[in-house]
């Protein structure tokens, strides 16, 4: 299967700038895998599709100011520093630019406040730094860090909390769990209300989700490892939930992956954590979710060949037509689709 098979054209002024002043203002185009039908709502309407006993399932995890902006030690030139994710302690493996600039042994001030040392060189711009600092990390990127907006976001975030889900807790992630953007707490409320139970998962998103597809085999992609964990109260509320033949909603592709590896681990849930690379595509054979919640997403993606896979690659192209053709709001700030 080719990346070209998962491409579309998207009028860029669809790309959304900026959020919509209520997180669950949003659209939500409700999409039936089994037959394709397209239905329109407000976001607010999710409630009506989710039933007593169903497990809805977030990704909790809290994105951190990485984006950071420093100087070689030696020549002064300015080097960008996007922090992916902790390999140890303190010992991070980052996206640099210009990472030729960026050797083993090269230093990197961001201030007063913080140091990187590069201890080795990896492709494809990474590299993994130890850093050098006194007092608490994530104090100090409240302080020099910048929030890692998508690239293809152009305008300045105003609030740093609207790219951040309002359950967001555990800090580590390189950018947002996008679909989880449009719960407000109210309406979590009302779900709870409803008899519908919320699970709580942890991915902590970087490169592996966002990073583009280069080649033209979808097979040859390799995905970077993210950090993931489970406890035992949501592994015992997705057991329970399996058993009842209840059904597990996922909120975003972060979520379907993470319940996919522990699935394909241990044939069960149980409480863990770990590191996974699931690559989902057409032809994988999904083991848990039985509806999936999430953003509209680049052409060629493997956000896209994943909701390709839930659905088909037909039926999703042809929503997304619809979606364009209806003045939907695309990627990180977008609307919202929920696929059943």
């Amino acid at each position: 299967m080719k990346t070209v098979d998962f491409d579309f054209d998207l009028p860029e002024r669809l790309i959304a700038q900026t959020p919509l002043e209520k997180r669950d203002a949003s659209k939500l185009l409700v999409l039936d895998r089994d037959t394709g039908d397209v239905r329109h709502h407000l976001f607010t309407d999710i409630i009506d599709y989710l039933e007593e006993g169903d497990t809805l399932v977030l990704n909790d995890t809290k994105v951190i100011p990485a984006r950071l902006h420093g100087v070689k030690e030696d020549t002064k030139a300015l080097i960008e520093v996007l922090m992916l994710k902790e390999k140890t302690n303190d010992e991070w493996e980052c996206l640099v630019k210009p990472a030729k600039r960026v050797k083993v042994g090269t230093i990197i001030n961001f201030g007063d406040l913080l140091k990187a040392e590069c201890i080795l060189e990896g492709s494809d711009g990474l590299r993994t730094f130890k850093l050098i600092y006194e007092g608490i990390l994530y104090e100090i990127l409240d302080v020099l860090g910048e929030m890692p907006l998508p690239p293809y976001i152009h305008t300045k975030l105003e609030d740093k909390d609207r790219y951040q889900t309002v359950y967001a807790k555990n800090k580590g992630s390189a950018a947002a769990p996008t679909a989880g953007l449009h719960f407000t707490k109210s309406l979590l409320e009302k779900i709870k209300d409803k008899q519908i139970n919320i699970a709580y998962i942890t991915l902590h998103v970087g490169l592996g989700t966002f990073r583009p597809v280069s080649v033209d085999d979808i097979n040859s992609h390799k995905m970077h490892s993210e950090f993931y964990m489970m406890d035992q109260k949501t592994a015992n509320l997705l057991n329970e939930t399996k058993k009842r033949g209840k059904r597990i909603i996922s909120v975003g592709t972060t979520s379907t992956r993470t319940l996919e590896t522990i699935m394909n681990l241990y044939n069960t849930f149980k409480e863990c954590q770990g590191w996974t690379d699931i690559f989902i595509y057409p032809g994988y054979q999904f083991k848990v979710i039985d509806a999936l919640i999430t953003n509209f997403h680049l052409p060629k993606s493997t956000l896209m060949m994943l909701v390709s896979a839930f659905a088909n690659r037909n039926i999703i192209l042809n929503a997304y037509e619809v979606a364009i053709k209806e003045e939907y709001r695309f990627f990180s700030f977008g609307d919202s689709m929920l696929i059943k």
